[in-house]
């Protein structure tokens, strides 16, 4: 039989984190510092921290830091510093996204325990066995798994798995989001989200008022027996920006439904409900459903989150067993053990004789079991009595007070854990004075003689348009097939097949864009390089992906010139310089949901001011929303600076004519024509 998951609970401020633990919460997750995904909750001071800390591990329950975002090569010291200080304070584990950072701690803190970050984008079984395999005691997996594809990754991952199960939904995959960047400069793998999600668009309008991208709440208060029987070893919360009556009100109805094992009440749907919703909630994803059914938002004059007056759980939480020795001639001895193997003794004064009554082991037990305003439950009282003795009741109180600060200094003492020194990165450098064009297309027409005249180091082509073809234009270009950016174990066999058939037409090389991808990929003599869902943000990032067996990598679009121009460049990097940017790939098929079903034909999202956006149809039946205006870099000649090896054009909505002129400009370094956008390299984000 599987244990109860482990309920995790949002703490966003000290305030939240205790309303967590006192309302049933076997662990929280929280920020500090500048690296974690919700850089705007209000978090907590470092002194703030080193108390949660401690305050937690005295209830039971866990801490756990997350460092959540992608770091710069300038950032990833004092991020390692921070878990450094976490580690010497006793959190319990780190979540991580940045593969430069997993990299850091896996080799200097060995001891401290890594999660993987939602945002790391795990949906698949293989890609929650390569982070395992790498270090990671615990997977949280993509919001969009449905009840038999998680119940598949319990299966076959050896790490934890850790799901969601109440609180928001964003449309786009965790960790693949580019639109609040790329459209506004502040950027969700930096902590940074503005929801663009949540406002108005509308689909194959010129304008719209609907809201396609804002999805329902999660609930799925009905399903944590399925969740536990399938081994799911902890349910998480959202909430972090929350606030502590949100937290305390839903922590408590999770926490009694799990010890209960039972579904919710109409009441307590009520209460949820009235504690925060859009619309209402969605299980639809765990039903293995998708569609306008799961859309729904809150008004803007909408009450903020509400609480519920719920008892406190802090008092008695934790089970003490104490054992008292009064004898005649020798100090009082006070012994308290916990359940976790914990034992402290304290001394008092010797007892007296009894000139009156004389001290029961009753009366004894009695004083002993009064733990109220405690986190701890008296559980049982042994004792070892002399005959006619008297021991005042200030004693007996005395010694319990002292024994209890003893046993919590014990429960709270950090573990010893090893601090090694980073292992020094090898002498190599694979930056290149100029960079050599690649080109990616998304349909048969773009792939003509035309652009493979300009003779681009490689061809980038969708594998299952690869699946389709029956032969490829010669060239001396290299052939590479991009993997599928979002697929589950199911399709793993279809795209096998489709590997073998790409093989036929001389393909070589694969793109990467996924952790999941690598168990694919390997041991088929393919050549192996990076695509841009790695989120390839240091040069650390780029070592760890050499070591996984990786030729080149594309770099984040969401770098600044400066940050790629001084990137060590441990693999050949590759950075997208044309072509619209990739701003979000959605479970659901947004053209489906608002239009019915017309992905052959083109497709675009408007929003308020007039931008349209392309839909393009991806893998799965699922959506990619492109940028409404592409990248144009030709004429830029500091991207002949930045040690690149490839310089990419990314080709999507373009005629075969227009990618032909594309090409043309870019070896020429003309000026643009119409609409454009320079992206992130210059601005960054925030």
């Amino acid at each position: 039989m599987n244990r109860r998951p482990e309920l995790l609970a949002p703490a966003g401020s000290p305030e939240a984190l205790k309303a967590a633990v006192e309302h049933g919460a076997d662990a929280v997750y929280l920020g500090w510092g500048a690296f974690n995904a919700r850089r705007g909750a209000r978090n907590f001071s470092d002194e703030e921290f080193a108390q949660a800390v401690a305050w937690c591990h005295v209830r039971g329950a866990r801490v756990f830091l997350t460092l959540n975002i992608l770091l710069t090569d300038r950032e990833l010291p004092a991020a390692l510093e921070a878990a450094r200080t976490a580690s010497r304070l006793g959190v319990d584990a780190v979540l991580v996204q940045d593969w430069g950072l997993f990299d850091l701690l896996r080799k200097t803190l060995p001891d401290l325990p890594l999660h993987a970050s939602t945002q790391m984008s795990v949906f698949t079984s293989g890609g929650a066995c390569e982070i395992a395999g790498d270090g990671c005691e615990r997977v949280v997996i993509a919001r969009e798994c449905s009840k038999e594809e998680t119940a598949e990754i319990c299966r076959n991952c050896p790490a934890e798995i850790e799901t969601f199960v109440h609180g928001a939904l964003c449309m786009c995959y965790s960790g693949q989001c580019a639109m609040s960047a790329v459209v506004g400069g502040r950027s969700g793998n930096r902590g940074r989200c503005a929801q663009p999600c949540r406002l108005p668009y509308g689909v194959n309008e010129a304008a719209g008022n609907q809201r396609p991208l804002s999805l329902k709440e999660s609930c799925m208060a009905d399903h944590l027996g399925e969740m536990s029987d399938m081994g799911v070893a902890c349910l998480k919360i959202e909430g972090r920006m929350k606030s502590p009556g949100y937290v305390a009100a839903v922590t408590e109805i999770y926490a009694r439904l799990l010890d209960e094992g039972r579904g919710p009440t109409p009441q307590e749907r009520e209460t949820l409900e009235r504690a925060f919703s859009r619309s209402g909630f969605t299980d639809a994803y765990w039903r293995g459903t998708t569609g306008p059914q799961m859309l729904g938002f809150r008004p803007e004059n909408a009450a903020p989150a509400a609480g519920a007056e719920t008892p406190r759980r802090e008092e008695g939480r934790i089970p003490v067993r104490f054992t008292c020795r009064v004898e005649a001639g020798s100090p009082c001895l006070l012994t308290a053990e916990d359940g976790d193997g914990h034992s402290v003794s304290v001394s008092g004064p010797p007892p007296e004789a009894a000139r009156n009554r004389a001290l029961t082991a009753e009366d004894l037990a009695a004083r002993l079991g009064k733990t109220g305003g405690t986190p701890y439950r008296c559980e049982h009282v042994e004792t070892v009595l002399g005959s006619g003795l008297s021991l005042s009741a200030a004693a007996v109180n005395a010694l319990r007070r002292e024994a209890l600060e003893a046993l919590s200094a014990a429960r709270s003492r950090p573990p010893q854990r090893r601090e090694l020194d980073a292992p020094p990165l090898p002498d190599v450098d694979c930056s290149q004075a100029e960079p050599r064009l690649t080109v990616s297309v998304v349909n048969a027409a773009q792939l003509t003689g035309g652009i493979l005249d300009f003779r681009p180091a490689r061809v980038y082509v969708p594998l299952e348009l690869l699946a389709e073809v029956p032969s490829l234009p010669e060239t001396e270009a290299e052939y590479c097939a991009i993997l599928p950016r979002v697929w589950r174990d199911r399709d793993e066999e279809q795209i096998r097949r489709q590997l073998d058939k790409a093989g036929t037409l001389g393909v070589t090389g694969l793109l990467l864009g996924n952790l999941g991808h690598f168990p694919l990929a390997r041991g088929g003599g393919w050549r192996l390089y990076g695509d841009y869902g790695l989120n390839v943000f240091n040069s650390r990032s780029l070592f760890w992906l050499r070591e996984k067996g990786l030729e080149s990598a594309c770099l984040s679009f969401e770098l600044r010139f400066s940050q790629i121009r001084d990137m060590k460049k441990f693999l050949p990097a590759e950075a997208i310089v044309y072509g619209r940017l990739p701003l979000m790939i959605t479970e659901n098929c947004l053209i489906q949901n608002s239009a019915g079903c017309r992905c052959d034909r083109f497709n675009f999202l408007n929003d308020r001011t007039g931008a349209a956006f392309p839909l393009l149809p991806a893998f799965g039946h699922r959506t990619e929303v492109q940028n409404s205006r592409p990248l144009y870099l030709a004429d830029r000649p500091e991207v002949q600076r930045l040690g690149l090896a490839y310089a990419r054009l990314r080709f999507t909505t373009e005629t075969p004519d227009e990618c032909v002129r594309i090409c043309r400009a870019y070896r020429e370094g003309a000026a643009p024509e119409g609409e454009f956008t320079r992206g992130l390299y210059q601005r960054g984000v925030e």
